[in-house]
């Protein structure tokens, strides 16, 4: 009999809260319930003050979870209150807002993955490197904030509504050891989103704030390209750790780049590292490599700023076939010389406490 969502909620049940006298689910105490293979995790989030009366409470849930067939691990978390915000009206507001950029719950670093210019793999960069970091064990999140042009669902192989259960909080969803929240999840593929610039800051700031994330240790943020609402929007509202900048070899592509480090280190946050994508194609007939858009750009550029050339990665079918498919190649072929790139990155990011 297989593992199923409905059976460890049953066992849940089964635990009483102390403070309201209902069930733990039926109190609305367990979030963010997700089964990964045989593993099971979720978070208890509760009053702060309750933190000593509850911790037997967790230990009697994790117990239950654990009695249910087919469960191999179990993960539960006590975390308190989220603070939500209410969907943006788009109209001045009075009330004090909370000034300069503030930690995410439950959230230890957020990295940035950034372009000058769209066409160079971003978003294939980001879809990679958070299935290497969720490889190496790591609890990974992903926000495809590229509202006008999401691709992450597909590249992750992730479809699907996300659910709220109380029409605050908003549960993503997860494949390949990733959680995912992305506009493409809640708008068809086909449908454009006509929004203004409000409305764009808005939606990122309900996606960092309202999604129950639970416990990760790095969320990766896929921005659109350019230097605009959104990017300024997440420094300015969230601490994050460091951008990666993606770039083709080309000088048309480096000049864009260089306007993304700009910007970054206008608004003061660390550039972690470039990335040349599509560095080099090698023929898979005769094996005649080729350097289509040039070669050694990115890193020439790099040294010239005093930042890291983090990877090369090859121009190669394999890839792009893998993140059409909705597996990335780390996860498709992790073994392969495209996937190591990859994977380089990430352990180099968990070597340096970057995630």
């Amino acid at each position: 009999m297989s593992l199923t969502r409905e059976a460890v909620l049953a066992a849940l049940k089964t635990i009483d809260d102390p403070v309201s006298g209902k069930n733990i689910v039926d109190a609305g105490i367990v979030r963010a319930l997700t089964l990964d293979g045989t593993t099971v995790r979720f978070v208890m989030e509760i009053d702060p003050a309750n933190a000593e009366k509850m911790e037997p409470v967790r230990a009697a849930a994790q117990s239950a979870a654990e009695g249910v067939d087919g469960v191999g691990a179990v993960s539960a978390l006590l975390t308190g209150h989220a603070q939500t915000k209410p969907p943006p009206d788009l109209q001045p507001r009075r009330k004090a807002e909370p000034s300069g950029p503030q930690k995410i719950p439950g959230i230890e670093r957020i990295i940035a993955i950034a372009s000058g210019k769209g066409g160079v793999g971003k978003s294939t960069v980001s879809a990679n490197l958070a299935a290497a970091l969720a490889a190496e064990g790591r609890r990974v999140g992903l926000l495809d904030a590229d509202v006008y042009g999401p691709s992450q669902p597909r590249m992750l192989g992730i479809s699907g509504r996300p659910a709220s259960p109380d029409g605050k909080t908003i549960l993503p969803l997860r494949n390949h050891g990733v959680t995912l929240m992305s506009i493409g999840l809640l708008t068809r593929e086909d449908e454009a989103v006509v929004w203004r610039g409000p409305m764009l800051m808005g939606a990122l700031q309900q996606m960092m704030n309202q999604v129950q994330w639970g416990a990760l240790d790095v969320l990766i943020v896929d921005l659109p390209p350019g230097t605009g609402d959104v990017q300024m929007t997440l420094t300015q509202k969230a601490e994050v750790t460091g951008a990666i900048v993606v770039s083709t070899p080309q000088d048309v592509a480096l000049l864009d780049a260089r306007k993304a480090l700009d910007m970054f280190r206008k608004m003061n946050t660390p550039i972690l590292g470039m990335i040349e994508n599509m560095s080099t194609h090698i023929c898979s007939n005769c094996g005649h490599e080729e350097h289509v858009f040039g070669h050694g750009g990115v890193a020439a550029e790099a040294k010239k700023l005093g930042v890291p050339l983090l990877a090369e990665v090859p121009l190669h079918l394999d890839i792009r076939l893998a993140s059409d498919g909705g597996a990335p190649i780390v996860v498709s072929k992790p073994d392969s010389p495209q996937a190591q790139a990859f994977r380089d990155v990430a352990r180099r990011m968990v070597a340096d406490g970057l995630a």
